[in-house]
């Protein structure tokens, strides 16, 4: 793993690198200022912090949004010329960094629906795919993806569980698989355990949590 990858808590994700990328920021306790770019999966609370987001943008922070989040950005006090919009599926390229946007949704639950275009992330830089799957279940989508990193939802209720978190990874086989989305807002610490256990021993599971709570 050539990225230096942080689960910082919750679904909040730093990567550092060539570049400097978060996901999600939220509950962010350093506040660094060093995000050359801010990927934002959907709208809760958890997941669309402007304080948080504030903590880790500095002036020249590009902020990427799903499309039906541009006018709530915007009226959250994010400058428009500093934010760009994805849909599943759309690809982008910002300062060398890959960026393809992957449908994220429920598909039996009424939490994340496919009608809203939210999305996950696929993030390349430096000869290495990061999937960011965000809050989503097993999908058609999901199982598509093709990547050398996968982090990917466990704690359930919202998102997949553990086991079907595994199910996932073992069908993508990327080298490495990393579980978030567990540990505070929802979630377990037990439920990296029942990850590991079920993710296909030839893929390597790293525990990258910082923080968790309870």
């Amino acid at each position: 793993m050539k990225a230096n990858i942080e689960v910082l808590i919750h679904s909040s994700i730093r990567i550092g690198g060539e570049k400097v990328i978060y996901a999600d920021p939220f509950r962010v306790k350093d506040k660094l200022h060093d995000a050359d770019l801010i990927l934002i999966t959907h709208d809760h609370y958890d997941h669309f912090s402007r304080e948080d987001i504030d903590g880790a943008a500095k002036e020249k922070t590009i902020l990427v949004v799903p499309e039906n989040m541009k006018k709530q950005a915007i009226k959250a006090g994010f400058a428009e010329e500093k934010l760009a919009t994805v849909k599943p599926g759309s690809r982008l390229e910002i300062d060398g960094v890959g960026i393809e946007a992957v449908a994220a949704y429920n598909k039996y639950k009424p939490f994340h629906p496919k009608s809203k275009g939210w999305t996950g992330y696929l993030v390349s830089m430096a000869g290495e795919t990061i999937y960011i799957a965000g809050d989503t279940d097993l999908t058609e989508e999901s199982r598509k993806v093709k990547c050398d990193i996968a982090m990917v939802p466990i704690g359930g209720t919202y998102t997949m569980d553990a086991r079907k978190a595994a199910e996932l990874v073992n069908h993508i086989r990327p080298k490495t698989a990393v579980p978030t989305h567990y540990g505070s807002v929802v979630g377990k610490r037990e439920d990296e355990d029942v990850f590991r256990k079920y993710v296909d021993p030839e893929i390597r599971v790293e525990i990258r949590m910082r923080q968790q709570e309870g």
